[in-house]
């Protein structure tokens, strides 16, 4: 281990950083006019793809937005501002968005996208900071970051602030034009804590053949081989419409049997607990788990809509717990 040779404090450095990057977003909050509504319109209505580009530190933010955007429904990619100019100019299609980043707005690398742009009408957004730029006057949709003052004076700090702040801005504000909802986003993140927290109950749920169904007037002699046969420790007791009348679970047989000698020759509809917890099938499977918890049980009837009468599915705790939901 290298041994801490100096005695200075740099907790006060951090706070002069955070304290420019606070500075500079108050600006950018302020900055905020009709040209930000315009780049969610035309965002929102794109029907290719956004491709973002910046060089250098306001590359990387162009990546970070880019994935971004791309996680909440509207397709996008970063494209080097080095590489563009010897052939992937070629990815750039008529019908896509070209946002691009640049503090000062003269980067030099930036000026053969901005011709590739204009010349083949394809809509250009502009995040920079300097209105006498050529990106500035380039683009058709202009979003002016204020001019702040950088960490260290020299590295790109507060600036690379403000651009990554209206990025995510622009994602969540599109996001919502877009009505892009929780299921929506579930569709794009199947992995993860993310997309584990995301699944509706629908995703777990037991169906078909699986589900233990059987009819009130069968007595319990029979119903008993069923419930050993499926494995989950309930019978749903339906009638002949497919109307769910209760539930019987392994323990209420257990609890009867101890006090009754009849458990046998017993009809499945003298023993049931009748209109069962049934939960929408839409519902995300950590509520199921949290109503689970509430009522004490194991296992939850699904039904879809308002239907609730009619078991389409079966959630058993297990399947909820083995999906790493909490």
């Amino acid at each position: 281990m290298v041994p801490l040779m100096s005695k200075r404090n740099f907790i006060n450095d951090a706070k002069e950083v955070i304290n420019l990057d606070i500075k500079a977003l108050q600006k950018l909050k302020k900055n905020i006019n009709n040209s930000f509504n315009q780049a969610v319109i035309h965002i929102s209505k794109c029907q290719s793809k956004v491709i973002l580009c910046g060089v250098g530190k306001s590359g990387l933010i162009a990546s970070k937005i880019a994935a971004t955007l791309s996680s909440v429904g509207t397709p996008s990619f970063s494209l080097s501002a080095g590489d563009s100019s010897h052939g992937d100019l070629g990815s750039i299609s008529k019908k896509d968005i070209l946002l691009l980043i640049s503090n000062s707005g003269q980067t030099n690398e930036l000026k053969n996208i901005i011709q590739f742009a204009n010349r083949n009408k394809i809509l250009l957004i502009g995040i920079v900071s300097k209105k006498n730029s050529l990106l500035y006057k380039a683009a058709d949709v202009k979003l002016l970051i204020p001019s702040v003052k950088e960490s260290g004076e020299i590295v790109p700090t507060s600036s690379t602030t403000t651009q990554l702040a209206l990025g995510d801005a622009l994602a969540i504000a599109t996001m919502k034009n877009k009505n892009f909802n929780k299921f929506d986003f579930k569709k794009i993140h199947p992995a993860g804590n993310l997309g584990a927290q995301l699944k509706t109950v629908e995703d777990l749920m037991l169906t078909g053949d699986k589900i233990p169904f059987i009819d009130g007037a069968v007595k319990m002699n029979k119903a008993l081989k069923i419930l050993s046969n499926k494995k989950l420790g309930i019978l749903i007791i339906r009638n002949k419409k497919k109307i769910t009348k209760g539930i019987i679970t392994d323990g209420q047989i257990r609890r009867y049997n101890e006090k009754n000698s009849d458990l046998h020759v017993m009809k499945v509809s003298s023993i049931m607990t009748k209109n069962p917890i049934s939960i929408e099938k839409n519902a995300l499977a950590a509520k199921a788990l949290s109503l689970m918890n509430t009522k004490k049980i194991t296992s939850l009837c699904v039904h879809s809509d308002k239907n609730k009468n009619k078991t389409i599915g079966v959630l058993h705790i297990h399947n909820i717990l083995s999906s790493n939901i909490s």
